[in-house]
């Protein structure tokens, strides 16, 4: 059973006691320069390492003080040699008499340090034995930390090319076997550990692990150091040995590690020259390997040396690295069948992300992937699996963000087929993501098919997926999605008119047309699929949009000229509005609406206008309340006078409907005496008598001073009579009263027209 913390705490406490106490007397015995009793005391500190009790962290600080502590056993060595007291050979002699093997070695790789820098023997030779004398110790723990430590005290004195501790041109690759050597057996003691124990506490063993880890490491770090380890070396010598150590561990957390050590210090520029080599092993790696991430890390790295200067790319190419990538991703999916699937998702990003930034002209080896990730998909159920949705999001966006515009996406055949792997509710965000690509990059759609591919992809917005009850969808969320579809439409342009009409709808032939002839692109063409556009409004059910657009494409025919299309825009407006428009409030802005734009129409004839006319004054005098339908048929006033138009100014019939919206205030005032005792809507009043002025001075003979002058006295009156005071009618007489005064002190023509009027 594993010890636990306070027991952990009191062990390595003993152990940092006896490293001092013997240090005490070590320290003594070198400052009166006695080898004999400095040999006995630094063994009995370094017995201390000898213990199983502590796990590798609290290991760690154990052998950390007695490192510092072997420093200075190593400068008094040093001296004692320099000062002839005892040949280095004696004392390299000497140190392997001790007691206890672990003590021995510590002392052994010490003295070894002090013989390779007094260079009376060839430092290959002294390395060779110190690494081949350190097997003795098996123990996992022990046995790291002392191979650690002949890493540590040789790094500076290995026989490497301009080092001054090399013989011939053939020590480089003493040092490399060395230092792989050193590799070798640490990792394998490193593995080892896992079955140290316990079966129950085998997760407790892998964290531990994970502490030393660094230990082992540190060879490949020292490898990479070598000045002598050129690319031919690296390829022929040092990467096929670390491989193979990797491979044969057959360790999940070992191969991980150093997977990702070879991809992180050794260089980018070998990695890509060697590429098929190292891919080679990922397939052979442990089912259990988290390989996506090495393998994500080897890409990022690649795409960072690629970004670095466009001088490497044709490297790229030479090497054929997108094939290489995409082969071996595609070996490892293959050899890891158990790999949940937001692991292949996630290598496919990778490769993705990779190839946008190596090859970003190649659309070919985008949509490659794409594929491949369908394929990999390819008869599974929608995804429910968030993490797997988030990285699918992730692969469909990195298009988008690198080019900037979704027509190159469109040119993808693979891009729909990855979206059809999303649930609903996922398309429809994947949908909005695109449309504020568009938008945001202004990017447009110039022919059907483009439009066509597009829609496909936004599907999800433009009808129902899932069958989804009205209740079960958020009205706030509905109506952005909806917005964010109507602002697509803007992007839809092509200069050419024949083409333009393509985006909208493929013409067929008829009338007669031969098939599959061309049919020209005309307004009525146009206004023909826009009205069967507003019609399906209808079956959402939304008639107050239907009507708003039925009237702005009344307007637009308006400017086209086309007088029969303007009229039946407005006649289905007036259907509409009998049949669907119910609700009060709906009506009275339904008629404000229609009055509007019926004003500013112009290509009506006598008949065809009188008809309409008629038609809104009428729903005008029928809306439910009376201040309602008072202001509608005052309004409507203006349908009979419009200054643009000389044969539009039928003064009679304007102040026709002024009387008649008079007769409707008066009831609506009695009806207000009737059921509350005060004089009602005054301000009804005040409002034609502001018509009546704007009529007035546009000309209307019919409207006179005169007729102005009783319509004051009137409100004056009805105002007097008025037991309770409203403060917005009398400011709003006061400011209407104002402005005759003005007129009348302005003087000119207008002002002797008002000057009849007594305010």
């Amino acid at each position: 059973m594993l010890p636990d913390a306070e027991d952990e705490e009191k062990w390595l406490a003993e152990g940092i006691a006896g490293i001092q106490h013997n240090a005490f007397y070590m320290h003594r015995a070198l400052d009166s320069n006695d080898l004999k009793d400095a040999l006995r005391y630094s063994v009995q500190m370094l017995s201390e390492l000898r213990t199983s009790l502590l796990s590798p962290h609290k290991y760690y600080e154990l052998y950390m003080r007695a490192f510092d502590e072997l420093r200075k056993v190593e400068m008094f060595f040093r001296e004692e040699t320099a000062r002839g007291t005892i040949s280095v050979i004696e004392l390299y002699e000497l140190v392997q008499h001790a007691g206890n093997i672990l003590p021995r070695l510590y002392l052994l790789c010490t003295v070894g340090s002090v013989y390779i820098k007094s260079k009376e023997a060839p430092a290959k030779d002294v390395l060779k034995d110190l690494v081949e004398m350190c097997r003795g110790i098996q123990h996992p723990i022990r046995g790291l930390f002392l191979r650690s430590y002949l890493c540590q005290i040789s790094r500076d004195k290995l026989p490497d090319i301009g080092s001054e501790y090399e013989g011939d041109a053939n020590t480089v690759n003493d040092a490399i076997e060395f230092v792989l050597q050193n590799f070798t057996e640490m990792n394998k003691l490193w593995v080892r550990m896992q079955h140290q124990g316990l079966t129950r506490e085998k997760d407790k063993r892998e964290k531990e692990r994970s502490q030393v880890r660094d230990l082992v490491g540190k060879n490949l770090h020292v490898l990479s150091q070598i000045e002598g380890v050129d690319f031919d070396i690296y390829k022929e010598t040092v990467l096929p040995r670390v491989l193979e150590q990797v491979v044969n561990c057959k360790d999940d957390l070992a191969q991980h590690y150093l997977m990702d050590c070879i991809i992180q210090v050794f260089p980018d520029e070998y990695h890509l020259q060697t590429l098929e080599t190292l891919l080679s092993a990922f397939p052979q790696l442990q089912p259990t390997v988290d390989i996506k991430t090495v393998l994500s890390q080897l890409m990022e790295r690649l795409s960072n040396y690629a970004a670095s200067s466009t001088e490497v790319l044709p490297e790229f190419l030479q090497v054929e690295a997108f094939a290489k990538l995409s082969n071996a991703i595609g070996k490892v999916i293959e050899a890891q069948v158990d790999m949940p699937i937001v692991g292949a998702i996630t290598l496919y990003v990778s490769l993705l992300t990779f190839t946008l930034r190596v090859h970003p002209d190649r659309l070919d080896y985008v949509d490659q992937v794409l594929g491949a990730c369908v394929k990999k998909l390819s008869g599974k159920a929608k995804l429910d699996d968030s993490k797997a949705t988030k990285q699918l999001i992730a692969l469909l966006s990195a298009p988008l963000e690198k080019y900037n515009d979704i027509v190159t996406a469109l040119k993808l055949p693979n891009y729909p087929r990855v979206m059809d792997h999303l649930d609903n509710g996922t398309k429809k965000v994947m949908a909005v993501v695109i449309i504020q690509s568009i938008m945001k990059n202004a990017s447009n759609i110039s022919t059907a098919d483009k439009v066509e591919a597009l829609f496909e992809l936004i599907k999800g917005l433009i009808k129902d997926m899932d069958g989804s009850q009205d209740d079960e969808i958020d009205e706030e969320d509905f109506k952005e999605e909806q917005n964010s579809v109507a602002r697509l439409i803007h992007m839809l342009h092509n200069d050419d008119p024949e083409e333009m009409l393509k985006l909208v709808r493929h013409l067929q032939a008829q009338d007669g047309d031969v098939i599959g002839e061309e049919v020209s692109a005309t307004p009525k063409k146009i206004f023909q699929i826009l009205h069967q556009t507003i019609e399906e409004l209808l079956s959402v059910p939304s008639p107050e949009l239907a009507l708003r657009l039925y009237l702005q494409c009344a307007e637009a025919a308006n400017d086209c000229d086309l007088e029969p299309v303007a009229y039946e825009f407005f006649t289905q407006a007036f259907v509409l509005y009998e049949e669907e428009v119910a609700d009060s409030k709906a009506q009275v802005t339904a008629i404000h609406l229609i009055i509007g734009t019926l004003q500013r129409m112009n290509v009506f004839g006598v008949e065809n206008r009188d008809t309409l006319t008629h038609k809104a004054t009428g729903y005008s005098a029928k809306l439910l309340k009376k201040p309602d339908q008072c202001r509608a048929v005052y309004a409507c006033s203006h349908l009979f006078w419009v200054d643009e138009q000389d044969g539009i100014k039928d003064g009679e019939r304007v102040l026709l409907c002024l009387k008649r919206a008079l007769r409707i205030a008066n009831a609506a005032q009695q009806m207000a005496n009737a059921t509350r005792g005060s004089s009602g809507p005054v301000i009804l009043f005040i409002e034609i008598l502001n018509k009546y002025i704007y009529f007035f001075e546009k000309g209307n003979p019919q409207i006179t001073s005169s007729v102005l002058q009783g319509l004051i006295e009137l409100i004056k009156t009805e105002m007097q009579s008025d037991s309770t005071s409203d403060p917005s009618a009398d400011a709003f007489l006061a400011s209407t009263l104002r402005y005759i005064q003005f007129q009348k002190q302005k003087g000119g023509v207008m002002g002797e027209k008002y000057e009849p009027i007594k305010v």
